[in-house]
């Protein structure tokens, strides 16, 4: 009788573990459905569909249009045959609806796809118009175009300000991401799009790209800039970060004081510890700086490519808080300064036969000099690199490219001195 009780007792906990391991089974394949029936709507979104009601679908659907012609040109070689460019692969909505003349002041900016996570704290930072080069080869073309268009899609700032370019080897061609659904797997907003570009960071070290393929960086440099329509342009890499409000501090500036077209407006660089959070204002950025978190760019690697700025008087001087930008001193362009500036867009272009690590910024910096431009440094205006820059971070054939870059860059003075017949400045 005890036995089976006991009997009973067990068939009824078993039952129970059926029925609860039933229901778990039911409760799993319904959400299996349920998220893959939201999978279907994000990408039937994304791409429209035939049953997709237009009229509120107009404005995603004209997106994914132009992309489509955007691809359908096949873009353009640069002037060495050795590289695709796709301009405005993606427009943003201020540059479709701008008017000629009314932007005054654009950023620009380059990467390849494992840095275009940094995008979301710039644009959180700039709030303004901006226009990215990328850099793909590979699997990362068909990858950059897929992302590229998510962004577009989830992100309304970035729809709203955002233009995109894409530069890849010749040989290489990208293409409307309609059949790359695994691209779009999990994506329902824009935070969902950053996490999946966090999953591609420093997939590369430095210029170190899969293949030995070389990086670009002064075509993409060229790509941004020509992306624009503005009167002045900042030029950045992906990874640094301008002081906040910067744009309507300039554009005040200018209205006070009209600059000479021969005057370029000078952002001290700096760099900082990983961990720390980056300054908005000069009067935070001084603080980090005068306890060792901060420090001039480039001072572990090259601080003779820097100094010039003058480091010492820019700290030292008064630190206004009333958001009025001003130019605090200006100075001529002395060999190897690589400043970081704010330029007209009549600007000598960067010269595109540098690649790779070493001179692609300084031959511009030089260029100017010959040119006759000045230059002025902006009283409370800097831009800080994310980490400090050290030896050990750099890819192996860094000093391989510094040397053959250095050969170039000797032969780029000598042409200067061609273009600039009646120059007599030197660099």
């Amino acid at each position: 009788m005890h036995l089976s009780k006991k009997c009973s007792a067990f068939k009824v906990v078993l039952s129970a573990l059926l029925i609860v391991a039933l229901l778990q089974l039911i409760y799993l394949s319904f959400l299996s459905k349920f998220h893959g029936k939201q999978q279907r709507y994000r990408y039937s979104e994304l791409f429209g569909s035939s049953g997709a009601k237009k009229n509120a679908h107009n404005e995603k659907n004209l997106r994914k249009e132009r992309l489509r012609y955007s691809l359908s040109s096949g873009g353009i070689f640069d002037n060495s045959g050795q590289y695709r460019v796709y301009k405005n692969l993606i427009k943003s909505d201020f540059t479709t609806n701008q008017k000629p003349g009314s932007n005054i002041l654009a950023l620009a900016t380059h990467t390849t796809i494992n840095n275009l996570h940094h995008l979301d704290s710039l644009l959180d930072r700039w709030q303004n118009p901006l226009s990215v080069a990328i850099f793909a080869h590979g699997q990362d073309v068909k990858f950059a175009t897929a992302l590229v268009y998510a962004l577009s899609f989830f992100c309304p700032q970035i729809q709203a300000l955002v233009d995109f370019h894409l530069v890849c080897l010749s040989g290489e061609m990208a293409s409307f991401p309609e059949q790359d659904r695994e691209h779009f797997a999990g994506l329902e907003d824009c935070a969902s799009v950053f996490s999946r570009l966090e999953t591609h960071r420093d997939q590369y070290k430095n210029y170190a790209i899969s293949g030995n393929i070389s990086y670009p960086n002064n075509l993409l440099r060229n790509v941004a800039r020509g992306g624009v329509d503005s009167s002045y342009i900042l030029v950045i890499d992906m990874d640094m970060m301008p002081s906040a409000d910067l744009h309507q501090q300039f554009v005040d500036m200018i209205t006070r004081r009209e600059p000479a077209s021969d005057e370029v407006f000078v952002l001290p660089a700096f760099e900082i510890r990983h961990a720390r959070k980056m300054p908005a204002t000069k009067s935070e950025l001084v603080q980090l700086y005068q306890v060792g978190e901060v420090r001039p760019f480039y001072e572990e690697l090259c601080p003779r490519c820097q100094a010039p700025t003058n480091y010492s008087q820019w700290v030292n001087s008064h630190v206004r808080e009333t958001g009025t930008l001003e130019v605090a001193y200006t100075l001529t362009w002395v060999d190897p300064w690589e400043p970081f500036y704010i330029g007209p867009h009549t600007v000598p272009l960067y010269d595109e036969n540098f690649k790779q690590y070493g001179f692609n910024r300084i031959s511009q910096a030089c260029e100017l000099h010959v040119a006759g431009y000045r230059f002025s440094v902006l009283s409370s205006a800097f831009v800080v690199h994310r980490g400090f820059k050290i030896q050990g971070d750099f890819h192996a054939r860094k000093d391989e490219e510094n040397k053959r870059n250095r050969v170039l860059f000797r032969s780029f003075k000598e042409g200067l001195k061609t273009k600039y017949p009646s120059s007599t400045r030197r660099c």
